[in-house]
């Protein structure tokens, strides 16, 4: 018996954008049945996944199956399942609101020039595939009761921005959803939906792999003849026929199985729709046996960098999910890969503690990590340029291992990419580096910062530019990490430019140069403290610099210091904090430190050479892109010295 029916409006701004979704979301119509068939195959995988810990959940019941119901006469089409199923409030969290986030980004973007590329990019954010429906139905029904509950619920929908709700019976635990379709109209891609070869086409190219059955109830002609042998009138047989294989699309051998069923498969257990950039597929047997299916994404996922997204991979045993995202089966850094793993060696109520505990799990994740890093390496050794695809989507998420797989350390190494100044646009690897070292360089040259621009025009690298040395430009948070855990590369120690002293030529060379810079620190020892005593609230030492060649000066760190790039960060996090003090350099061949120089040996009470001291540090800070410590006191410097020179 139904209840009172109840009109709502959707949670979200969704009118416009629940068009937007059903009119150019999908160019092929027949789509929305792949969508409902995904839904109420992951409704029975959670409802298997549950009854572990639950049993009473399946109430007697243990059909899995999703079954078609075409209705010529009434044009309809009925989805069901025998599902977890949702309670009322489940159907308006998982039904009555599109978007729970980032609708009004959406949006935006989409008035601003919205494609159907915009659109299958944000597909997996909201959930929309349910909704595919209201490309061929005028109206939708859908009933649910979640398993353990009386009652059932009924939404129904015409697509228009409300929905109404209310109570009603089910007789088992599932969901129905019924289609009232739109008249027939090939041009617009809308099939006869009710006609079950049509039907039976669809379910073969999209959902074969599906592990339940997907039965259809099929019209089969019967003719005979009567007693005097004449053909009699032919009679209609109603049969249930399963339309899909059933058999899980990682068990069968590469050779059975075609790109797109591949395709297909990712799509429907990652929510991403466009293609795989890589499929992985791979068997052990042994004293651990396992199967395992993965894909490499074609595009970075939104939150891939987001502390608190979720990843891992579907963990089955005996063809059973046991977990829908397990974590352990992959390290962190590799939480871009979608797929499936499948072993017969876990039992179907392992927990979570026990899972992290199980040596098999530890095998597999080695086995599984040491595969996608040798297929990487394949990839970049015998197709660069795809593998300069993969690297922009995924090369920051790569660079996490070095510091936190220690075993595969070197295998990663050779898969790293970085800018230069080698070259403008190529990037180059480690090795390549090494192999273009100078003649006596015994370390590798970097610097890090927030752009490339920001760090190639640093007066840091005036020195190592101007005697042909190279240097990495390391432009990512995360390289910051990495250098922190990557002391060395093939003996060469990595040396950020930012940092301690800059030794470079020949050792003569060094000595040379070294001593000339004390001789004139001695002498202009007393101009070094009066700039010192003027900007000694942030810097802890002022010296002269080998590394300058243009420039005036330039702020630098201890060996031990945070760079400025790493500083912050790690402020930014905290909320802010105290700052490093660091030490000012000045160029002692610059015309500025010499005019200076002189100005001192005629007045060392001169208070205007403490003022250009300050704005010596200033210019140094702004050189390397960091925040002034008082832009207020820089301000009134600056206005001060053009009052005196106009």
């Amino acid at each position: 018996m139904e209840h009172e029916m109840k009109e709502y409006q959707f949670q979200a701004e969704t009118k416009q954008l629940l068009n937007l979704m059903i009119h150019s979301l999908y160019t092929n119509k027949e789509i929305f049945l792949r969508e409902l068939i995904s839904n109420a195959s992951d409704a029975i995988d959670r409802l298997r996944f549950e009854a572990l810990t639950d049993p009473a959940l399946l109430d007697g019941e243990s059909r899995y199956e999703i079954s078609l119901e075409p209705d010529k006469d009434r044009r309809t089409l009925s989805i069901s399942d025998t599902g977890i199923g949702m309670s009322r409030e489940e159907v308006i969290t998982n039904i009555g609101t599109i978007a729970k986030s980032g609708t009004r980004e959406l949006r935006e973007r989409l008035k601003d020039g919205g494609s159907e590329q915009l659109l299958a990019e944000f597909i997996g954010h909201f959930g929309v595939g349910f909704y595919s429906s209201f490309m061929v139905a005028d109206k939708v029904t859908l009933v649910t009761r979640r398993a353990g509950d009386e009652t059932a619920t009924l939404w129904e929908s015409t697509g228009d921005g409300s929905y109404t709700l209310a109570e009603t019976e089910r007789s088992g635990h599932g969901t129905t959803v019924t289609l009232h379709l739109k008249p027939v109209d090939t041009e617009k891609g809308i099939e006869d939906f009710t006609d079950q070869w049509i039907l039976s086409r669809i379910v073969r190219r999209y959902s074969d792999f599906v592990t339940y059955p997907i039965n259809c109830k099929f019209e089969r002609e019967e003719t005979g003849q009567d007693q005097g042998g004449n053909l009699a009138q032919p009679t209609f047989i109603i049969e249930d026929k399963t339309l899909n294989s059933m058999k899980p699309i990682w068990s069968r051998g590469q050779a059975e199985v075609k790109e797109d069923e591949y395709a297909d498969f990712y799509r429907h257990i990652s929510h991403d729709w466009t293609d795989p950039f890589k499929t992985i597929a791979l068997k052990a047997e042994g004293k651990v046996e396992y199967q395992a299916l993965l894909f490499i994404p074609s595009k970075a996922p939104h939150d891939l960098y987001y502390h608190g997204a979720e990843c891992g991979l579907r963990l089955y045993a005996k063809k059973v999910m046991i977990m829908e995202r397990c974590e352990d089966l992959l390290p962190r850094y590799l939480r871009f890969i979608k797929g499936v793993v499948d072993s017969a060696d876990l039992p179907l109520n392992i927990s979570r503690q026990m899972l992290q505990q199980d040596q098999h799990i530890t095998q597999i994740r080695k086995w599984l990590g040491k595969k996608v890093l040798d297929t990487l390496q394949d990839l970049k050794d015998k197709e660069y340029d795809k593998y300069l695809e993969f690297w922009k989507q995924f090369g920051r998420a790569l660079k996490e291992g070095i510091g936190a797989d220690y075993d595969n350390k070197d295998r990663i190494l050779s898969l790293l990419l970085f800018q230069s100044s080698n070259d403008p646009k190529e990037l180059t690897t480690l090795q390549g580096y090494v192999e273009r070292m100078k003649e006596g360089q015994t370390e590798i040259y970097y610097l890090t910062g927030e752009s490339r621009s920001v760090v190639e025009n640093s007066p840091h690298l005036e020195a190592v530019r101007e005697k042909g040395y190279e240097a990495l430009y390391l432009v990512e948070p995360v390289d910051e990490l990495l250098v922190q855990s990557l002391m060395d590369f093939e003996g060469r120690k990595l040396k950020s430019i930012g940092k301690g002293i800059i030794k470079l030529g020949s050792a003569a060379e060094q000595e040379r140069l070294q001593q000339e810079l004390k001789q004139k620190e001695e002498e202009a020892s007393g101009l070094l403290e009066l700039i010192q005593k003027a900007v000694d609230d942030h810097v802890k030492q002022v010296r002269l610099s080998s590394r300058l060649v243009s420039s005036p000066a330039c702020m630098v760190g201890t060996e031990i210091d945070y760079s400025p790039q790493l500083e912050r960060l790690l402020l930014k996090g905290k909320g802010g904090g105290p700052k490093q003090r660091r030490i000012l350099e000045l160029n002692p061949n610059h015309e500025i430190f010499n005019k200076m120089y002189d100005r001192f040996k005629k007045n060392a009470e001169d208070e205007a050479l403490g003022k250009y001291g300050e704005l010596l540090s200033a210019y140094a800070m702004l050189a390397e892109g960091s925040e002034l410590e008082n832009p207020t006191r820089f301000n009134r410097l600056m206005m001060d010295l053009m009052l005196q020179t106009l």
